[in-house]
């Protein structure tokens, strides 16, 4: 429960104003169709976040426990410093639609916009922190419906009124803590 719960408030934070949250407001207000953009969401966060845990598991079973501290340790460092960094999009990752119908054009432009993008690498990282392959793809993809839902219902009303730079900077506070904690060995009740 909680690699589930950990990651998903990780999660709906980093993806504030990222990619594809920019993606998910850009293809609301081009199709206008919000169940099958939503569905196209939630089946390529569950694909490309099972596929980034699995990676994450599998380095954990590699690497010893005394350097993979240090890689984690790094990487959510890294992660911090990532999410001060604003995301664009480009209008090409919403063409497919022209020759799909929604639900497929969302499926893969999000399942594409997710590959090296900071929640996956953040997927990446908790799946080798936490021995719950299951709790952190559940968590991660809750996270990404939690901020690409209401982004989709609400369109671009709703993320002008989000404050995005203090979303980000409280991630960032987040991952920065985590990672500092981590590199230096201390043991909290979160962490394992």
């Amino acid at each position: 429960m909680e690699a589930f719960l950990f990651s998903t408030g990780f999660v709906a934070l980093a993806e504030i104003g990222d990619k594809t949250q920019l993606l998910a407001l850009l293809l609301a207000a081009r199709f206008k169709r919000p169940i099958p953009i939503i569905a196209g969401i939630f089946v390529a966060t569950v694909l490309n976040h099972a596929l980034a845990g699995s990676l994450g598991s599998w380095l954990t079973a590699l690497v010893p426990a005394d350097i993979m501290r240090w890689v984690l340790g790094g990487s959510f460092l890294a992660m911090a410093v990532w999410l001060l960094i604003p995301d664009s999009i480009d209008d090409e990752d919403t063409r497919l639609q022209d020759k799909l119908g929604v639900f497929a054009a969302t499926t893969i432009a999000f399942f594409l916009a997710e590959m090296g993008d900071k929640t996956q690498i953040a997927t990446v990282a908790l799946a080798a922190r936490f021995d719950s392959l299951v709790g952190v793809v559940m968590g991660t993809t809750a996270g990404m419906m939690l901020a690409n839902v209401p982004a989709v219902l609400l369109g671009e009303a709703a993320a002008k009124r989000i404050p995005v730079k203090w979303v980000h900077g409280c991630a960032a506070l987040l991952f920065a803590v985590l990672g500092v904690v981590v590199l230096s060995g201390v043991q909290l009740g979160f962490m394992g």
